[in-house]
């Protein structure tokens, strides 16, 4: 398996061990990952038969939201991931790991209209109802033409009750 870590994270997959198919020709991502393991998946050319995408990045956020968020985390680069990983949900801080501000514009920015360009891979998606992060029902409704959508009740971002 192939897996692509958070914004700001990394050695987080353990979190998941439930929903992770631990697989080869399996590529997962969470959160921001996510975005990464779409791009991996168009831009490789290893086999891969299945995409789990957990708590996908799926933002709907106008360019002044973004230029507020970009600017707090200028401000005050610890202070925002904190709380941003705190209103995920993050249950263990150990997991933090460095990120740059254009790691988190590109969060806010991806264009997940690509993703119609996956071909022949199975595509699994799992989203929280409760996530204070991803915008979850457009995420729901967006995903579900282009591969199985587990919404998992009472879950935060982290798919956790």
């Amino acid at each position: 398996m192939k897996y692509f870590s958070g914004f700001c994270l990394c050695n987080e997959k353990e979190l998941f061990n439930d929903f992770l198919e631990d697989k080869e020709y399996v590529v997962a991502g969470f959160s921001k990952g996510a975005q990464d393991a779409v791009d991996f998946v168009l831009n490789s050319n290893e086999r891969v038969d299945k995409l789990q995408l957990l708590s996908p990045a799926f933002f709907d956020y106008n360019k002044k939201l973004i230029d507020i968020n970009l600017k707090a985390f200028k401000q005050n680069k610890k202070a925002y991931i904190e709380q941003f990983l705190k209103k995920a949900g993050l249950p263990d801080f150990n997991y933090v790991c460095e990120c740059n501000e254009k790691e988190l514009l590109r969060l806010f920015t991806f264009n997940w209209e690509k993703i119609k360009e996956i071909k022949e891979v199975k595509i699994e998606i799992f989203l929280g109802e409760y996530d204070k992060i991803s915008a979850s029902k457009k995420a729901y409704d967006f995903f579900k033409s282009y591969g199985d959508v587990y919404f998992i009740k009472k879950a935060n971002h982290f798919l956790r009750s």
